[in-house]
């Protein structure tokens, strides 16, 4: 029946119809932009790779973060070790640069492309390895804090400058050794107190990286320290009025003993002066990192901690 009603839902139905036709004809439907993640690559600012020390192994309860096991990445199970000790494979190694910069890794320590540090699949957070290169012998020494990389033929996702150190940086990867570096196997100027005694804890949770459910007896005999220094390394340039500059800017805000080493780097055609500014000494590592923070809150840099004998 043609009611008025009916004729004008007929009309508008036809109406709606001859707009969006014409809408079709002249429009362009819209394209959303492609959101991509930046590439990796090296950090933007110059340090001098050869000046920056390997970790130091020592003694450390494991970390809070980063050891739930199992654990699931891209749908694949992965489990932690209960215990390091003895622990060696050979295998392929990467690295990642700028890309996390400053992000937290799985132990929630933030990622840092000059430190000595690594990520691993199954290792306890923290560990620390030895890595050799097998296509050069070159070799570090590095601290695992960070779980990866997620790719079945690749067994430790190095820092740059580890990767930097280990001559594989350009190539991306490289045929490596990986060992486990037993913290109570080396003398004692290279630990630290250990958190939680093994004596002290029925836990495999709480006990010290590397140390399984087994006692361990520890030897009585203590070599003599050795002597060493700790500076903060704020940053290396190739121009010494540049340095002089941050020199000067450091002295007139942190009031700190500040200096400028300079020597030559490279080889060759590729040799280049690098001077780098440096604070200290300091009586310990603890006033290190509080002046440390105080030039990452001035923005003055991003300093490292150097020991020098």
């Amino acid at each position: 029946m043609n009611t008025p009603t009916a004729k004008r839902t007929l009309s508008a139905v036809i109406a709606t119809l001859i707009i969006v036709t014409a809408g079709c004809s002249l429009h362009k439907p819209a394209t959303l932009p492609t959101i991509t993640e930046p590439k990796d690559g090296p950090p933007k600012n110059i340090q001098d790779i050869s000046q920056i020390p390997d970790a130091i192994p020592k003694i450390e309860a494991r970390a809070r973060y980063g050891n739930h096991s199992p654990y699931k990445v891209l749908g694949k199970t992965y489990r932690v070790m209960k215990s390091a000790v003895g622990y060696k494979q050979d295998g392929i190694g990467s690295w990642y640069g700028e890309k996390f910069a400053g992000r937290k890794t799985s132990s929630f320590e933030p990622y840092d492309p000059y430190a000595m540090t690594a990520a691993h699949k199954s290792l306890p957070l923290p560990s620390y390895v030895r890595v050799t290169n097998l296509e050069n012998n070159r070799e570090i020494v590095v601290k695992v804090n960070d779980r990866g990389p997620f790719h079945d033929d690749r067994i430790i996702d190095l820092s740059y400058a580890a990767a930097s150190k280990l001559g594989y940086m350009d190539k991306g990867t490289a045929r490596v050794r990986v060992e486990f570096i037993n913290p109570y196997e080396l003398p004692r100027q290279a630990q630290t107190t250990l958190a939680t005694p093994p004596n002290q804890t029925d836990s495999n949770t709480n006990l010290p990286v590397g140390i399984a459910d087994t006692s361990l007896t520890e030897t009585n005999t203590q070599p003599t320290p050795i002597e060493h220094q700790i500076y903060l390394q704020v940053a290396a340039f190739s121009q010494l009025t540049t340095a002089q500059e941050l020199e000067q800017k450091l002295k007139s805000t942190i009031k700190k003993p500040t200096s400028i080493n300079s020597s030559r780097s490279g080889f060759g055609e590729n040799e280049t002066q690098i001077h780098r500014v440096r604070i200290g000494p300091f009586k310990d590592e603890m006033s290190a990192i509080l002046v440390s923070e105080q030039i990452k809150h001035q923005k003055m840099g991003n300093p490292l901690i150097i020991h020098r004998q």
